[in-house]
């Protein structure tokens, strides 16, 4: 299949190599340009609330979108319960989160915003994973071995906990990754 013709410049606005990967899997030209922000918002905001406020003011901290340019912007968060778990401020956060979610289920949500000189749309999806335990060994090897300091919730599905510990999914593994690809593909079809 051709690369899909749209009538703008991609840019993606993520310093994320999964996101980077996903987009690139889809087939389609974009240049990245990330755009670095705090990831905080007001309080009271819940689940998708947030990932659609933090979509949002990426997007509007990018600066001005020219005529033919179509930024991306993405945020995803764990929601535990009644609270998110976001990417962990230090180890011992890490580990925490890691404990918190062993050997039970929760939401990952992604939003993603597409902005023109137009304006920006926010889309979202979500995710229940279903968690095995993780004893304090395990949580140790993958702290020690992987990068869960720059994942929501302190764990990416695509490596050793999503192969040794994820048994079950409810909705789109790429929206765990933090990219909903089936959304970004039809938003992008769709506009001429």
């Amino acid at each position: 299949m051709n690369r899909m013709k749209i009538p703008y410049n991609i840019i993606l606005a993520s310093q994320s190599p999964r996101r980077q990967e996903l987009l690139r899997s889809l087939n389609i030209s974009f240049v990245c340009k990330p755009v670095l922000v705090e990831e905080t918002y007001p309080a009271g905001l819940v689940a998708n609330e947030i990932t659609e406020y933090l979509a949002k003011k990426k997007s509007s901290h990018f600066g001005n979108v020219k005529s033919k340019d179509l930024l991306i912007t993405a945020d995803t968060i764990v929601w535990n319960k009644d609270h998110p778990l976001e990417k962990p401020k230090n180890i011992e956060e890490a580990k925490n989160f890691l404990r918190e979610i062993s050997n039970t289920d929760h939401t990952v949500y992604t939003s993603v915003g597409f902005t023109t000189s137009e304006g920006t749309k926010i889309f979202t999806d979500s995710a229940k994973i279903y968690l095995s335990e993780l004893s304090d060994e395990e949580i140790d090897f993958y702290i020690t071995n992987y990068r869960p300091l720059d994942k929501a919730g302190s764990y990416g599905i695509q490596d050793w906990i999503g192969l040794s510990k994820i048994y079950k999914i409810e909705g789109s593994y790429y929206t765990i990754m933090g990219l909903p690809t089936h959304i970004v593909y039809e938003y992008l079809k769709s506009i001429k």
